[in-house]
């Protein structure tokens, strides 16, 4: 049953009752499935739904067309913050200061974005993520969250922001925790992208499969997990959350948006890369190209 009240048909919901799964998938494939603000509390509105219907266990979140999800749209960094300008801190210092968002509108901002992420990372209900193609950025963050996560073994993940926000990007605490402090250090600090395949051995996601498998795949441990006893799912939901904010979570909320509404504020030193001035200059397809380019080191004998 698809949701008739569903107004942004970039965020599709879905219920079957017989199954007791919900299935929401972010419908935005002409960018990769990235969202806005708008995108992102129609998901939050969703997820609340599911959480306060006693005849749902389970949601799967999926992107459509293959690709979960890049994150953030980056078409408009500052939008997120009600700016109409692309400026960005860094820029000559002859633009006047009101060009960028205060540090007081970064903080409010981020502070409600970050809430969205705790609530997804707490959620009641089980949840599945259905992971192809890309899970960048805010989309990464959202694959870790999910409960049982199934993703494709050529599935770009990353969260490649830091390399013009600074490594102090989103939820760092779980980053720490599902990912192990090695791995967490080595994507923030270089913002590299990798394939999923390349931490198969890790067990960081619940299965890693062929493309092709992945919905089939998710379905199946949908099905599985919606089999359990509803009452006994939402308390081990909420014995799981205890575990994790007494053991790696404590202060993650804050601590979260605080950094993020700080690295956003950069100043770039000559030669550094800013990519919304960048973006501003030569348009985001290009300012992406250029970013690459930047960032590009080659191995030593690999060219």
């Amino acid at each position: 049953m698809t949701d008739p009240g569903n107004r942004d048909e970039r965020v599709l919901f879905e219920v079957d009752r017989d199954s007791r799964i919900a299935t929401i998938t972010l419908n935005n494939p002409t960018q990769r499935n990235s969202y806005d603000a708008a995108m992102r509390d129609a998901l939050a509105h969703h997820l609340d739904d599911v959480a306060d219907d006693d005849d749902l266990t389970v949601v799967l979140l999926r992107g459509a067309e293959g690709v979960f999800s890049t994150g953030a749209d980056m078409n408009n960094a500052y939008g997120w913050y009600g700016s109409k300008n692309g400026s960005q801190a860094g820029d000559s210092d002859s633009r006047s200061a009101k060009s960028r968002p205060s540090q007081r509108r970064r903080l409010a901002v981020d502070r409600k974005s970050f809430g969205f992420y705790h609530n997804l990372l707490g959620f009641p209900k089980v949840t599945v993520g259905e992971i192809g193609g890309f899970a960048l950025g805010g989309g990464f963050e959202m694959a870790l969250m999910t409960d049982i996560s199934v993703i494709a073994r050529d599935a770009k993940i990353g969260m490649p922001a830091t390399r013009f926000l600074g490594p102090a990007l989103g939820s760092l605490h779980m980053f720490f925790h599902r990912l192990g402090p090695v791995l967490a250090r080595r994507l923030l600090l270089t913002g590299d992208i990798i394939e999923a395949a390349a931490v198969e051995h890790l067990g960081v996601f619940t299965e890693t499969c062929d493309p092709d498998e992945v919905t089939a795949r998710a379905r199946y441990w949908a099905e599985k997990a919606a089999r359990m006893p509803a009452d006994g799912v939402v308390i081990a939901k909420e014995a799981f959350r205890l575990v994790e904010q007494s053991q790696a979570y404590q202060g993650e909320e804050v601590a979260s948006y605080l950094f993020h509404a700080y690295g956003t504020n950069l100043q770039f030193a000559p030669g550094e890369f800013n990519f919304v001035k960048t973006r501003a200059e030569h348009g985001t397809k290009e300012a992406f190209r250029l970013r690459d380019e930047h960032f590009h080191v080659p191995e030593p004998g690999r060219g």
